[in-house]
């Protein structure tokens, strides 16, 4: 008999209307069913496994959001984006995308990209006014970005924006690249580097040609590992791995490139694994066949793993807000805190040593730190300072390697992005972030999506209203035709 877990507002995938709609488990599924009076009835599976939906539930984190929104609520969320003051996270990474031109035509790219008809490529005085309204946040100003696309390479100023963006305050700067032209030339990345690139978001489905020719239309597997080697020679130690997950397609691959990852861990900082969002350019008819949920990514890690990593390894974004809470309650300063829907992702970290993976769970008790992190962050709050250097020292206990200890030490010590940087290389962070389509959607997870976009118009808008709703609008807006756009290069 179905049980209802909660109920939210959706959107209609025909329409893109406002609806209500209910979270159900059925049988240890948990769907989300709706209805608009227009198109009719839908439901799409929100978590494969019941238990890992209600484990995942017990670490809620609800922000407090920007306090100086740049929209107003007048209509019905979420077409108030911009960010509303309904909002409820902060911008913890920024987006801009610096064109929608792309050297691929993906048929899984939500992006669209390259199949407009128009080109989509903002200014560079329009950038540095994304990047100053992004900095502009408050109470605190983000200090992650990535420049996204289209292909981000395709421009040849990119290094000036990225000089740009660390001038205007960017401590950590990502370009998501799928690798063709970083693949053709080692300088090309030593000069992104130079100019501020920290890392690169590589778009990497698998380890054969036959996931690339479904999944990107052609082979590509000889460019990633040519990306990757060219990241090697150069020195670059901050390559994240990113593939888009699609059902039937690579997710018998998901072993395999954990362990790639690992077997690469001098270059390689983490895997991203995006379970495919129905939406762009790919065919709503097999939504079935092509769904994977983020209950369905943690089964095959722990099968495809044999248990070198299980499922109970991995926890929600929000599961670490309590040391940002607890570090900035010490230093009297506000760290950027994952309030994220605590079904919105998964992560945990791997140390890799003589070929050996340890999951950190399996080097500290995580739950009894955070715990201790929330008891600081009470006594901090409460002006009792020493007490709470105390027990963050006393914290410590809970961590029984060495190492791991010391680097942990740094970061609640200092709170400084270069200790944080230490801690991150040594490890890699494995994670899956699901972002919504318009069959998914849930309005509650998107009111706490703490990934945005800065677009032209002064908006900041949330990752999955981006581009389940807004991108078609937002682009049109501030683009021209290809011939056009042709006609200007070949005069410049």
């Amino acid at each position: 008999m179905p049980r209802l877990l909660k109920e939210t507002k959706s959107i209609c995938p025909e329409c893109l209307a406002v609806v209500d709609a209910k979270v159900i488990e059925d049988n240890g599924r948990v769907a989300l069913v709706k209805a608009c009076s227009k198109h009719g009835s839908f439901e799409d599976t929100y978590w494969s496994d019941y238990r890992q939906y209600a484990r995942f539930e017990k670490y809620e984190y609800v922000g407090d959001g920007l306090s100086n929104p740049r929209t107003k609520t007048v209509k019905a969320c979420p077409y108030n984006c911009g960010i509303c003051p309904e909002h409820g996270s902060q911008t913890v990474l920024a987006i801009i995308d610096v064109t929608n031109r792309c050297n691929l035509t993906c048929p899984v790219c939500f992006a669209n990209a390259a199949a407009t008809g128009y080109v989509y490529e903002p200014t560079r005085e329009q950038i540095e006014e994304m990047l100053r309204n992004l900095r502009g946040n408050k109470p605190m100003a983000p200090t992650a970005l990535q420049f996204s696309g289209g292909e981000p390479t395709v421009r040849e100023d990119l290094p000036q924006l990225l000089r740009r963006a660390k001038e205007l305050g960017f401590e950590h700067v990502e370009v998501n690249t799928n690798g063709i032209k970083i693949s053709q030339s080692a300088d090309y990345i030593r000069q992104l580097m130079d100019d501020g690139a920290d890392t690169f978001y590589l778009q990497f489905d698998g380890l054969d040609d036959d996931v690339y020719r479904k999944t990107r239309g052609i082979p590509l597997l000889d460019v990633k590992m040519k990306a990757i080697e060219n990241a090697r020679k150069v020195g670059l130690d901050s390559m994240v791995l990113v593939p888009t997950l699609v059902k039937g397609v690579n997710d018998h691959q998901v072993g395999e490139i954990l362990f790639f990852a690992a077997k690469n861990r001098d270059v390689v900082r983490g895997v991203n694994f995006q379970p495919v969002s129905i939406c762009g350019r790919i065919d709503r008819s097999k939504l079935r066949e092509m769904r994977v949920t983020i209950s369905d990514f943690l089964r095959l890690a722990e099968e495809q793993t044999k248990g070198v990593l299980k499922a109970s390894d991995f926890y929600p974004v929000p599961f670490v807000v309590p040391v940002a809470k607890a570090v900035g309650a010490l230093k009297g300063r506000r760290y950027s805190e994952f309030t994220a829907h605590q079904h919105c992702g998964a992560a945990t970290f791997i140390f890799v040593e003589d070929g050996k993976i340890t999951p950190i769970t399996r080097l500290a008790n995580v739950d009894k730190f955070m715990n201790s992190m929330k008891e600081v962050y009470d006594l901090a709050s409460k002006g009792q300072r020493t007490r709470a250097k105390l027990q963050m020292t006393m914290a410590m206990r809970h961590v029984g390697f060495d190492m791991l200890r010391g680097l942990m030490t740094g970061v609640l010590t200092s709170g400084s992005y270069e200790a944080l940087g230490k801690f991150m290389r040594k490890m890699i962070m494995i994670s899956s972030m699901h972002f919504m389509d318009p069959y998914n959607f849930d309005l509650e997870r998107v009111q706490r999506c703490c990934i945005h976009y800065a677009v032209p118009d002064g908006r900041i808008i949330p990752f999955c209203t981006m581009n389940s709703i807004h991108r078609p609008n937002v682009e049109k807006q501030f683009s021209v035709p290809v011939a056009s756009w042709k006609e200007t290069k070949a005069k410049s």
